[in-house]
Order: structure tokens, then C-alpha cells, then sequence
């Protein structure tokens, strides 16, 4: 057993695809196939479901694949650290983030940035609960979204929450002008707007319905996507007006936009930059998480 083999069963894992696999792998697809063959082998038990396709891992090879993303994680932080030592720190971090959060991220990683240079950013849209398994799975190093905060301390991650600022109406007041103002507007006033909205498989979409049903009330959702650009563009044009957490998005980008407070409950989960505990969270991950924790408190 070699460390590339378990790196072609987590690539794997992730492109659910031989070929594709192997494209990850920088190896061909007959090599691929071959070096997993011989780590069944040499295990004596079959890891992968084979048909004329890719059909998902055995219960032992599920069991294996756990392993594999650990010993993979740390062999890559291992290799992280090494070239930290050697050139300062570099690499690319894997972020996952969910489209609609409390805190700009590109005012984040401007920030990390001016400390850290020579990081580079992946940045993955995800929903709340494919967060946290990306992250137990290894295949991000920074979560950025939200999260039950008992969850995070019982799996042992490190987590730094983000203030809970409240939710805003965003609209144009060309097409909205009786909006203009400064109180925080009731459910009942946002019910009778037409709405942009994220889709309803959000978490923070299904806590902006689970608020007005439970005042008896309902969203009129005129738009519905998972794009946050797509929003923004038919909240300029007038199709609707838009929920956003506070802190969400940048002014600056959309000055011909409108805010007003909502009065509605606190979220249940609690918005938070999240990373592995400490010694197994990769160098990259530990330095950023410490730099965007300082510039949060700061």
C-alpha cells in the first residue's frame, strides 16, 4: 500500500467516475483501475462497486475510504508544511462557504491576503449540511456558513462564530419608493412584497419560511435561484425585492440599492468560520483561520 493509492481512492470518491478519477490523478484510467485492484488485493477485500460504471463503494471500502481521506489529509498538511518552512506560506486553501452568510468572504480573504500574500483561494458554494460534510470528509480546509455549535464541538473542529446582525429587505427605490426609511419592517409588510429569493432547500431560506409560517404568513417568491448574481440583477430590474443576512453583501457593489431592517427571530444555527481541530488542521487552513479570526475580532 502507497500514499497514491489511497490519493486515486479519494479522487475517486469525489468524481464518482473512473476516467475522471484518473484525469485527477494525472494517470491513465487503465492505472488507476490497476493500482486499486492491487490495493483490494492486498487487503483482501473489495472497496468499489464495479459494473460497466463506477456504482459506489462497499461497506468496507467506506470504511477504508475514511482512513484513506485521513491519512491523505495529513499527508498533504505534512507536505504544506514542509514547503511553508522552506518558501513561507503558499498554496492554494479550499474554502467552502454558503451562498448566503453573515460576512462578505472577498472582504475576508482581502484581509487574510495582506498577511499571507502568496495564498491562493478555491472557493466552493455549498448548502449548510454539505458543509459540514465536506468538512469531516476533508475535501474543503475552511468552512464559512451555518452550524449547529454543539455539532462543531462535539466533532472536535475549531470554530470562530460570526455576529448574528439580522436580516435586511434589499430593493431599487424606483421601483419601491413607500420602502424609503429607516424602521425595521413587520413579517406581515415583507409578506406582501414580491419577493428574490434562494430556493427553498437553503438553510436560510427555509428559516425565512419557517419565521412567517409560523406567524401565520407566507413569502411571495416571484424569483427563486441559487444564484446570488441572478438575484441581485432581478432586484435591480424591479422583479422583487431580496432577504439578505446583514453583512452578506458588499454596498459599495449596488449603491442604487435600499436597506431596511426585518423584525424576525435570531436563527436557530449560528453563522461561523469553522476548520479541523488543532495538529489536524493543515498549516494553510491553521494560519488562515487564526489571521481572519483576528481581523473578525479586531
Amino acid at each position: 500500500m502507497d500514499i497514491k493509492q489511497l490519493i486515486y481512492l479519494c479522487n475517486l470518491e469525489r468524481e464518482r467516475h473512473f476516467g475522471r478519477a484518473a484525469e485527477a490523478s494525472f494517470v491513465s484510467q487503465p492505472t488507476l483501475s490497476m493500482r486499486l485492484k492491487n490495493l483490494e488485493k492486498e487487503l483482501g477485500v473489495a472497496l468499489i462497486n464495479r459494473g460497466n460504471n463506477f456504482e459506489g463503494f462497499t461497506a468496507e471500502g467506506e470504511r477504508v475510504l475514511a482512513w484513506a481521506r485521513e491519512i491523505v489529509s495529513v499527508y498533504q498538511g505534512l507536505k504544506l508544511e514542509v514547503e511553508a518552512l522552506k518558501h513561507g506560506l503558499n498554496g492554494t486553501l479550499r474554502i467552502g462557504v454558503v451562498p448566503q452568510c453573515s460576512i462578505t468572504l472577498a472582504q475576508m480573504l482581502k484581509a487574510v491576503s495582506e498577511k499571507y500574500p502568496q495564498l491562493d483561494y478555491r472557493v466552493a458554494v455549498l448548502s449548510a449540511d454539505q458543509l459540514l460534510e465536506a468538512l469531516t470528509a476533508h475535501t474543503v480546509d475552511v468552512g464559512i456558513g451555518f452550524f449547529e455549535l454543539p455539532t462543531l464541538k462535539e466533532l472536535h473542529f475549531q470554530s470562530q462564530p460570526l455576529a448574528d446582525s439580522g436580516v435586511e429587505l434589499v430593493f431599487h427605490p424606483q421601483y419601491f419608493p413607500q420602502l424609503v426609511g429607516d424602521a425595521p419592517l413587520t413579517l406581515a409588510e415583507v409578506a406582501a412584497l414580491p419577493l428574490c429569493l434562494a430556493e427553498p432547500t437553503r438553510y436560510f431560506r427555509r428559516y425565512l419560511d419557517q419565521n412567517f409560517r409560523e406567524a401565520g404568513l407566507s413569502l411571495q417568491a416571484r424569483v427563486e435561484t441559487t444564484s446570488i448574481f441572478q438575484l441581485l440583477q432581478c432586484i435591480f430590474v424591479g422583479l422583487g425585492c431580496g432577504l439578505f443576512p446583514h453583512g452578506n453583501l458588499l454596498p459599495e457593489m449596488t449603491p442604487q440599492l435600499l436597506r431596511r431592517p426585518i423584525d424576525i427571530t435570531p436563527m436557530s444555527r449560528h453563522a461561523a468560520v469553522v476548520i479541523a481541530e488543532p495538529g489536524r488542521a493543515t498549516p494553510l487552513a491553521q494560519h488562515f483561520f487564526d489571521a481572519a479570526q483576528g481581523w473578525l475580532l479586531g
